[in-house]
This record gives C-alpha cells, structure tokens and sequence, in this order.
C-alpha cells in the first residue's frame, strides 16, 4: 500500500513539473515578444534620430556629410529590424506554446520587413530630394 501512495505521488509530482515547464515555456514566448517589440521600438528610434540629425545640421557643410550620419542611422534601424525578426522566427520556431496564442510568424516578418522597406525609402528620398523637390528649381 505505501508502494502505491508513493506513485500517485510521483504521478502528481510529475504532473506539476510538466505544467511548470509548459508555463515557463508560455512566460518565455511572451518575453521574445516584449523583446522583439523592444527591437522594433530601437529601429524607429534610429529612424527618428537620422531623420532628425538631417533636420538639425540640414545647413551642415559639407551637405553631402549630414545625409551620410542620418543615412547611417537609417540603415542602423534597417540592420535591427532584420536581425529581430531572424533572431525572433528562430526562437519561435524552438517553442511551442501551451495557454496562450504565440505570435505569427508571417506578421512578425511582414512588421520587420515593412519597417526596414519604409527605412529604405527613406535613404532613398533622403539622397533624391533636393529642399523638399526632386529636382533642382532654376
């Protein structure tokens, strides 16, 4: 009779180690959420201080020498988009979750890849406008 307690006890404990497991499991795919937002969150930064960095020192002599810093920024924040969504889809792809919805994958990549696209517009308008028009006014 012990033999027999002492199963349902290991059973039990046994049970509640899984559950545990499954919930740290969960508490870790929330965590590459917040981190992978974290990310998003720094590429913007970036797009924002090359942006301002160009509006600040716009007069900035040599001009050509203010769209390289704010271009290097930009392309900052297009690195940090790539690198999030490779290393997120990778981690999520370990895990698997148990009591809560784990991201998607396609909108993970659709959200990095729409903000880099967005930043190399930017570049690009960046190098190609001239005072707000495409080409030089006489």
């Amino acid at each position: 009779m012990a033999d027999g307690n002492f199963s349902g006890e290991k059973d039990q404990s046994t049970a509640m180690a899984e559950d545990r497991t499954d919930w740290a499991e969960d508490r870790t795919i929330m965590a590459l959420e917040r981190t992978f937002a974290g990310w998003m969150r720094t590429a913007f930064a970036a797009i924002a201080i090359g942006i301002g960095f160009r509006a600040l020192f716009g007069e900035f002599e040599p001009p050509w020498l203010a769209k390289a810093i704010a271009t290097m920024f930009i392309a900052l924040a297009i690195v940090f988009a790539i690198s999030a969504e490779r290393r997120a889809c990778r981690a999520f792809n370990r895990l698997s979750s148990h009591a809560i919805d784990s991201p998607k994958l396609p909108n993970i990549r659709f959200i990095a890849y729409a903000i880099s696209a967005g930043a190399a517009l930017l570049i690009a308008a960046l190098w190609v406008l001239n005072d707000g028009t495409i080409a030089e006014t006489a």
